[in-house]
């Protein structure tokens, strides 16, 4: 896979000084979950390639196969338009922090505009050195319990990735399942039902006082809408109240 198509995948993500091989296989798949492919490793200790890396990543091979290794941070960058730098303890320097959510939105703008970004996270135990940070454009920052914000590789870059994948709004935030057999009732068919359902109620003596009645009637109807019927709902519906209303107690004699 050349440049070209890894910029088609999104930021880069570039890990520094990676250990353990798992913790690398498990950065992964975290971004093959959020559609993310450019991992960049960094003098990683044990090495690369790694069994370790391949077992944990629970087969994101896109992500494996194309991993680039570089003894430098510096070379790991060099074709980075915009980069962040992952963080969680303050660093002495005077530079803009952003959360995962913003840092996300930005990188949607920049790389549909064509920029190359990047972001950068450190090693497991003790995270990027100042040398690495004064690199980046941002810092980024996940706001954790200030009292514990210890996150390991595979968690650090699951949040960011993950807010990059909803920046670009392709999930809606609530939808409503409904099998392929059916479809949501049209207004014709609820108020078929709501009539059906009131004529019952009204030949059961249920809604007899008649000043109450048109609240009453309301309110049901009210109900029923919040339930999002479908079709086949309102069939299943109907039919029980047929068989309600035709119900005869069995006589007791």
């Amino acid at each position: 896979m050349n440049d070209i198509e890894f910029k088609k995948s999104g930021p880069a993500i570039i890990l520094v000084a990676p250990q353990l091989g798992e913790n690398i296989g498990m950065v992964a798949r975290a971004m093959l979950n959020c559609g993310l492919t450019d991992l960049r490793l960094v003098a990683p200790r044990d090495g690369w390639p790694s069994l370790e890396a391949v077992a944990t990543s629970a087969n994101a091979t896109t992500v494996i196969e194309n991993v680039r290794v570089y003894q430098k941070t510096e070379h790991a960058i060099a074709d980075i338009d915009t980069l962040y730098a992952t963080t969680a303890r303050p660093r002495d320097m005077t530079k803009r922090i952003v959360t995962p959510r913003q840092g996300a939105a930005e990188l949607v703008q920049k790389t549909n505009a064509g920029s190359h970004c990047g972001l950068l996270f450190g090693r497991e135990a003790k995270g990027l050195k100042n040398e690495d940070i004064v690199l980046a454009d941002t810092i980024l920052t996940v706001p954790l319990n200030p009292e514990f914000t210890s996150l390991n590789l595979a968690q650090a870059v699951f949040c960011v990735a993950y807010e990059w994948f909803q920046a670009h709004g392709q999930t809606p935030p609530e939808e409503l399942n409904i099998p392929k057999y059916t479809k949501p009732a049209n207004k014709r068919e609820l108020i078929g039902m709501f009539e059906h359902f009131e004529k019952s109620l009204d030949d059961s003596g249920f809604l007899q006082i008649t000043e109450k009645r048109p609240n009453m009637v309301r309110n049901l109807r009210n109900m029923w809408q919040r339930a999002q019927l479908t079709e086949q709902e309102v069939r299943t519906l109907r039919g029980i109240i047929t068989a309600i209303t035709r119900f005869k107690p069995p006589s007791k004699d």
